[in-house]
């Protein structure tokens, strides 16, 4: 089993590991300053593609953290550099909401929501059935049908919204197409994307998050340390009845501060 000792960057899920919607979980911070006094790194790892990096940086400067968008890596990050590699120079027709326009925008992506060549979907939180209507159409032709990542559901303080995995679902039956690439969690583009922005290999790094098909499955599929929290999604019953089982499991963060 991957050791603690053996780690130099943690990499982070946001909602529901280091945040509860506008409110900072408890021992957040003592953990980040744990890892760095420890000698560590980390990096914020959020499959979350309705917010790009510089708004995560000011989330967490509400919250007390102060950090430059080196330190955020978002799915749409990854999945630009995916499109970038596998269709340059295709206009890709992107249900998504301003965000994530910015985001891919900035990575070189070339938007074209009338004669697009490709389809790539995110966790769209302005859609409405106009929208869903258009991306079923050009899945149906046949189009590359790239996702920024699988999560179904979003962690909120209330509960949770609904993510990309239901908008993927009811792509699926209307169209009856999956996408031919997913890139966050616990997909590999994401985490060549870590390697890539680090240049640390994957039995470097932790993957540490709430939720066990994306953050913990990312660390077992990729030989990473896989750490679960129980601080968002995964309650200790669904922990104990998955077969998808972490490396570790904490309350929170900060309970692995006397381990670093």
């Amino acid at each position: 089993m991957p050791s603690i000792a053996d780690v130099k960057l943690f990499l982070l899920d946001m909602d529901g590991t280091f945040y509860l919607g506008e409110k900072i979980l408890p021992g957040s911070l003592d953990f980040i300053q744990a890892v760095k006094d420890s000698g560590r790194d980390f990096l914020f790892l959020t499959n979350n593609s309705s917010h790009n990096a510089d708004y995560y940086v000011k989330r967490l400067s509400r919250m007390g953290l102060d950090v430059g968008p080196d330190k955020i890596l978002t799915s749409t990050q990854a999945t630009a550099i995916k499109l970038n590699e596998l269709y340059p120079g295709k206009r890709a027709f992107v249900l998504g909401n301003e965000y994530m326009f910015a985001e891919l925008e900035e990575g070189g992506v070339a938007i074209d929501q009338e004669n697009p060549e490709i389809v790539v979907i995110g966790y769209d939180t302005t859609l409405d059935y106009k929208k869903m209507t258009r991306v079923c159409d050009l899945v149906r032709a046949g189009l590359p049908y790239v996702a920024s990542h699988p999560d179904f559901n979003c962690p909120t303080e209330t509960g949770f919204a609904p993510d990309i995995g239901a908008i993927i679902a009811f792509i699926e039956a209307s169209a009856g197409r999956r996408p031919d690439l997913i890139v966050g969690k616990p997909y590999a583009g994401i985490v060549e994307a870590a390697v890539a922005r680090t240049g640390l290999a994957p039995a470097r790094m932790a993957m540490v998050g709430d939720r066990l098909y994306t953050d913990v499955e990312t660390g077992l599929k990729h030989g990473m340390l896989s750490v679960l929290v129980l601080s968002g999604e995964t309650t200790p019953e669904m922990a104990a009845a998955s077969p998808i089982k972490p490396h570790l499991t904490f309350q929170r963060l900060a309970d692995m501060n006397p381990l670093l």
